[in-house]
């Protein structure tokens, strides 16, 4: 007779041909499963950030080994390098938008008493406006309830102001991990390789290559293509006389970073700034960014993707689209843009994933063969 009560009851299900065993732990699994899944969706946001800093990591890891195989032999050295020449490129762009942003805010903040008076005289083309359509009387009369909406516009400018706060909280946090991955980085693989094989060590560390050199590839094909729209936009407004033209083409191209979303993104903003300079240029620069945006997700992307990558251009739109959708499902706005950047070298890594898998599980040809 069985001491346990467990061991009665194996035998119970046993006796009566239940595999007891078999659905306990298939109910184990599943209920892990879904408690892991549960445990990642609610840790989404940290997920999708230390996503974002190994995908930086990972760029900028080639600036610190080329460094150490130069001059600057030791790692930690090395990483304060690239991590201040990091910071003053950043600087460096806030600058180059900041400067010219806050020159408009203070020469609106100057002119906005004379736009004020010649709107009460009706005097200009702003007067002109609301003397045509009687907005003056309009906002005599309904003063009340634009106190009302200015009120209540206070709560969205107040999530807003909490919104930008978030943002600096998570640029913070993404620097300092891409930081320690930098740092730490070397350490970790070693330590994780000294617990393998010598033999699965050294295919790890061929399979970590390659998909390294997939995202380097990654890098410079998406440079490429960023330089090339920056390039175009650049052409366009000089030659149509918008002003800051080189500004505009520098946002282009770190917006275009972004693959198929980026075009959009950054040629919405320089198209109305391109038509509140003429309606000439505003028409022109959107046929400009109509046609290049085409080309360049339809054309140059999968292209120069598949050849830096080394990546079927066919898998490369697949990826950008599949990453974009299932980076919005978990993480929204956000999770869009970190899974956007990172689809196709993540397609890259995949595929040579695949192909390890698939040539070490082929079966073994003899001479008899």
């Amino acid at each position: 007779m069985p001491s346990t009560r467990r061991a009665r009851l194996w035998e119970a299900a046993e006796s009566k041909g239940i595999p007891l065993r078999a659905i306990l732990a298939t109910v184990a699994v599943v209920v892990a499963v879904y408690a892991a899944g549960k445990l990642l969706y609610r840790l989404r946001e940290i997920f999708l950030l230390v996503v974002m800093a190994g995908f930086i990591a990972a760029l900028l890891n080639p600036l610190v080994v080329l460094l150490q195989r130069w001059r600057i032999k030791r790692r930690g050295l090395a990483v304060s390098v690239v991590i201040v020449w990091g910071l003053l490129v950043f600087v460096g762009l806030a600058a180059a938008f900041g400067y010219p942003l806050a020159n408009g805010i203070t020469h609106l903040a100057h002119g906005l008493p004379s736009y004020v008076n010649e709107v009460e005289h009706g005097r200009g083309w702003l007067g002109q406006l609301v003397r045509k359509y009687h907005i003056q009387q309009w906002v005599t009369q309904n003063v009340p309830k634009l106190v009302n909406l200015g009120q209540g516009l206070a709560k969205p400018a107040l999530t807003l102001g909490k919104g930008a706060l978030s943002l600096i909280v998570a640029l913070f946090t993404i620097f300092v991990l891409v930081l320690l991955l930098l740092l730490e980085g070397p350490k970790m693989r070693a330590g994780l390789l000294g617990l393998m094989a010598p033999a699965r060590a050294e295919r790890l560390t061929r399979i970590a290559g390659q998909v390294n050199r997939s995202v380097t590839g990654y890098m410079l094909g998406n440079f490429l293509t960023s330089l090339l729209a920056g390039v175009v936009v650049f052409v366009t407004l000089f030659l149509l006389g918008v002003p800051f033209a080189f500004l505009w083409a520098l946002w282009v191209a770190l917006v275009d970073f972004l693959p198929m979303i980026g075009g959009a993104l950054a040629g919405i903003p320089t198209v109305l700034f391109a038509l509140g300079h003429s309606l000439v240029a505003g028409i022109v620069t959107l046929a400009v960014f109509l046609i290049y945006t085409q080309v360049e997700n339809h054309i140059l992307n999968p292209v120069v993707m598949s050849r830096t990558v080394k990546v079927n251009p066919l898998l490369v739109l697949v990826a950008i689209l599949v990453g974009a959708s299932i980076g919005s499902w978990i993480g929204g706005i956000f999770g869009a843009f970190v899974a956007a950047l990172i689809a196709i070298p993540t397609a890259g890594g995949l595929q040579v994933i695949v192909r390890e898998l698939w040539q070490s599980t082929a079966p073994q040809q003899t001479d008899a063969d």
